[in-house]
């Protein structure tokens, strides 16, 4: 099928300040998780590098990264070194030196572009730096430090489905959680007829009373529109530019926002905090051991 989107933007600029001091010189992004390995055995790789691999099989091939402190170590990690291959051959470790070819190969057929953000001022102001790579083209935006486990990635298909059949201005990526408030929060109503899809009328950031449990993940499909809502944006929640005020600012405008819900079989990684860093590790591995 011939992609509609064919760019994404993917954060990876923020301080990771609740894994401090292990984020102090390496960026939480650059955290391993288990993924398939190519021989079937679970291997270890960044959350980036899994991220990045799992866009490109979905079918992108331009990507944009917002970077902030410690982005030589991601972008030394996304050159290839032929070197180092050469040197794991030769010692008998093809298995991981073909992992390494292959992620290699991605990076060298992929178009890259990196942009810093000197200081992070909040998740609508690192989207909006990428406002020149975007250009007028419907683009996805990544957090890179959420992983969603997705058989044949899935979920992306859906994304990018509801967007275009919807004529959406944002879709977003939803999931029912117990507790919403430390999440950016939908009000939405169900679509008939389209299982699993909303038609979002409020977003409402980390509140207080949650209006409903329909969290916001951090994957989004947008038309280019919402560059100009973000560069006239005022810092919100925490004195930063808060990428759901750009989404309620679509709404207010009156152009449609969708959610899509992720489904009970999927399985969302997150790293940003010890403890769901933690359970990252064990779902990661428990889930690709599975599958030898």
């Amino acid at each position: 099928i011939e992609l509609i989107v064919k760019k994404v933007v993917i954060t990876a600029a923020g301080l990771g300040t609740r894994l401090l001091p292990m984020s102090k010189e390496l960026p939480k992004e650059m955290l391993p998780i288990y993924t398939k390995g190519g021989s079937g055995t679970p291997v270890l790789k960044p959350l980036l590098q899994a991220l990045f691999e799992q866009l490109y099989r979905f079918g992108i091939r331009e990507f944009c990264f917002i970077v902030g402190r410690g982005k030589r170590a991601v972008e030394d990690h996304f050159t290839p070194d032929p070197d180092y291959v050469a040197k794991l051959n030769n010692k008998g470790k093809n298995t991981i030196a073909a992992e390494m070819v292959s992620f290699y190969r991605m990076v060298e057929d992929s178009t890259i572009v990196w942009i810093n953000q000197p200081e992070p001022k909040g998740f609508g102001h690192a989207v909006l730096m990428a406002k020149p790579f975007v250009e007028d083209d419907p683009f996805l935006v990544c957090a890179g430090d959420t992983y969603i486990i997705s058989e044949n990635n899935e979920f992306l298909k859906r994304l990018v489905e509801v967007h275009e059949r919807t004529n959406s201005y944002a879709t977003i990526l939803l999931q029912r959680v117990r507790d919403p408030r430390k999440y950016g929060v939908a009000e939405a109503k169900s679509v008939s007829k389209m299982d699993g899809v909303v038609r979002v009328f409020r977003i409402i950031e980390k509140p207080e009373k949650p209006p409903s449990n329909l969290a916001i993940m951090p994957f989004y499909v947008f038309e280019p529109e919402i560059m100009d809502i973000l560069e006239q944006l005022k810092p919100g929640v925490g004195g930063e530019i808060q990428l759901t005020d750009g989404i309620q600012g679509l709404i207010d405008r009156g152009r449609p926002v969708y959610g899509v819900l992720l489904r009970e079989d999927e399985i969302r990684l997150d790293i940003g905090t010890p403890e769901t860093y933690w359970e990252a590790i064990r779902l990661s591995h428990e889930y690709f051991s599975k599958l030898k």
